[in-house]
């Protein structure tokens, strides 16, 4: 059973900046494709970033506009999401996600077979 704990949420100034881990329980991040989704109150869950099997990452241009990253450490079996610039539309719980999957970046959530626990991201303007 594949565990994934993330860390790293919190209140945050619009403007600002966070970077959220994800802990996977054994050599997960670089077996599996992972990836990054959010949920405000309300609204699905939405993708942010991800990262497929062979580390290349990628992020929904369709809201980010570049300011969020995703990347990975086999290391520490931990991915992590970087947050900039963010505004108060990025408020919502993050979720952490892997899937059993090969070739691109997967984006929607029924693509993926674990998530972690969600982290409260609170942007404040």
């Amino acid at each position: 059973q594949v565990q994934l704990v993330e860390s790293g949420g919190g209140l945050v100034q619009a403007g600002g900046s966070l970077r959220l881990s994800c802990t996977a329980s054994g050599p997960v991040v670089s077996t599996y494709a992972m990836g990054w989704f959010r949920q405000a109150p309300g609204k699905e869950r939405q993708f942010v970033c991800g990262i497929n099997w062979s580390a290349f990452s990628t992020c929904s241009a369709d809201f980010l506009k570049g300011r969020f990253t995703a990347s990975r450490d086999n290391a520490k079996n931990t991915v992590y999401l970087q947050m900039n610039s963010l505004k108060g539309e990025d408020t919502a719980v993050y979720y952490c996600a892997a899937g059993r999957f090969y070739g691109a970046v997967g984006d929607n959530p029924s693509q993926y077979n674990y998530w972690g626990q969600g982290t409260q991201v609170t942007v404040s303007s």
